[in-house]
C-alpha cells in the first residue's frame, strides 16, 4: 500500500503548497487533506495507517493547542508536525510539550518542509533553527486539561469545540446530524471528564490551551 500523510490547514493556497512540498519530499506518497478539526478527526479515523500529520493550530473547531492535545492522546503512534504562523520560541516549546514531533513556521522553505518531513518520519525531532532550546514544561493547569482532553472521544471533542464557539445544544445537534438528547449525553460525559459542572466552565477549561488571552464568546447555558 502507498504511504499516506495527512495535512490539516484551512487556507487552501497554503495547504496546496504544503501538499506539493510533501509530494516532493516523499515521491509516491498519498496526501489527504482536511480544513477543519471535525474533518481531520474523521480523516484520521478513515486512514489509521497514515504515517504523519502536518497541522495548523488555527482551524475551525480548535482553540490553541486543544486539537493537538486531543489527537496526541487518542493517536499516540501518529507523529504530528505543527505548521503555524506563530514562530515565537515559547509557542514552539509549548507545542513540543504537548507532544508534537516537529514545528514549522509557515514561512519555512520547501526545502525545510521536506527536510522536516523526512526527519520526523525517521524518528527525529524538528524545530526551527531560531529556537535554541526545545525543552519545556507545561503549567500544571494546562497539563491537567490536556490530559483530560485526551480522554474525550472524537465526537465529544467535536461537541467541545462547538461549545467553545458559543453554540446551543440544538445548534450542535443540527450541525452534527444527531439528536439533542445525544448532545446532552455528550455534555454530561464532557463535564465529568473535565471535572466541571457547566458549559461556561467547559469553555474556560479549554481556554488553558489557548495561544493567547482572546476573550471567549458568550457561552449560553442550555436547560
Amino acid at each position: 500500500m502507498p504511504r499516506e500523510v495527512l495535512i490539516a490547514d484551512d487556507h487552501p493556497l497554503f495547504s496546496d503548497a504544503l501538499t506539493r512540498a510533501v509530494l516532493g519530499a516523499l515521491p509516491g506518497v498519498v496526501v489527504h487533506g482536511a480544513a477543519s478539526v471535525p474533518t481531520l478527526l474523521a480523516l484520521i479515523e478513515a486512514h489509521p495507517q497514515a504515517e504523519l500529520l502536518l497541522m495548523d493550530l488555527h482551524m475551525p473547531g480548535a482553540r490553541g493547542f486543544s486539537a493537538l492535545a486531543h489527537i496526541r492522546g487518542q493517536h499516540p503512534g501518529l507523529p504530528i508536525v505543527v505548521v503555524s504562523a506563530h514562530a515565537e520560541a515559547a509557542v514552539v516549546r509549548r507545542a513540543l510539550a504537548h507532544g508534537a514531533s516537529g514545528y514549522l513556521a509557515k514561512s519555512a522553505t520547501v526545502e525545510d518542509i521536506g527536510a522536516a518531513v523526512r526527519a520526523v518520519l525517521e524518528g527525529e525531532l524538528w524545530i526551527p533553527t531560531s529556537v535554541a532550546d526545545a525543552r519545556a514544561e507545561l503549567k500544571p493547569d494546562e497539563a491537567a486539561v490536556a490530559a483530560r482532553l485526551a480522554e474525550l472521544t472524537p465526537q465529544q471533542f467535536r461537541v467541545l469545540g462547538m461549545i467553545a464557539e458559543g453554540l446551543l445544544n440544538k445548534q450542535i445537534a443540527y450541525e452534527l446530524g444527531i439528536s439533542e438528547a445525544t448532545i446532552k449525553a455528550h455534555m454530561t460525559a464532557i463535564m465529568r471528564k473535565l471535572g466541571v459542572s457547566n458549559r461556561t466552565q467547559v469553555a474556560l477549561a479549554a481556554s488553558h490551551l489557548a495561544l493567547d488571552q482572546t476573550p471567549l464568546p458568550a457561552i449560553p447555558e442550555d436547560d
